[in-house]
């Protein structure tokens, strides 16, 4: 894969976290990208110990939630959810790799959690930073390469 673009994650005047997209081929597209059956991931990097497990899974529900018209079984997002039960630290990297037929991986400073199957649900984690109201519109611009 190959290094799209990234971003910061801000929250009134704080850093909170760098997330990175990659791509098999680069493209601004972000629907196309949130759509594509390809591999790909994204990288996040913890900048801020502001960012705490409780506060990243309530970011998680309201992602999903604002993801449509993606989305995710609850299952699958209690699933999910369940690979951040550590404490997280200022630069812990979560990885989040995109198989297709395979699922969803998450990564934890390298250690596999978990994986989460399906397309329907990539799109919808995708969408978290990339759909139609995503986390931060400025991150959102930085991941897809616009400067």
């Amino acid at each position: 894969l190959f290094f799209n673009g990234c971003g910061l994650r801000e929250k009134y005047t704080l850093d909170l976290y760098v997330a990175a997209l990659y791509l098999k081929n680069s493209s601004m597209d972000s629907k196309k990208v949130i759509n594509d059956n390809q591999a790909q991931a994204i990288k996040i990097v913890i900048i801020s110990s502001k960012v705490t497990r409780d506060k990243f899974n309530e970011s998680v529900r309201e992602g999903f939630a604002n993801a449509a018209p993606y989305k995710a079984a609850p299952a699958q997002v209690k699933k999910f959810k369940s690979f951040f039960s550590a404490p997280f630290k200022v630069k812990d990297e979560i990885l989040m790799i995109y198989k297709p037929d395979k699922g969803t991986a998450v990564l934890i400073n390298g250690k596999l959690k978990g994986v989460v199957p399906g397309l329907p649900f990539k799109k919808a984690l995708f969408a978290i930073w990339l759909g139609n109201k995503p986390a931060q519109g400025k991150l959102k611009k930085r991941m897809m390469g616009h400067l």
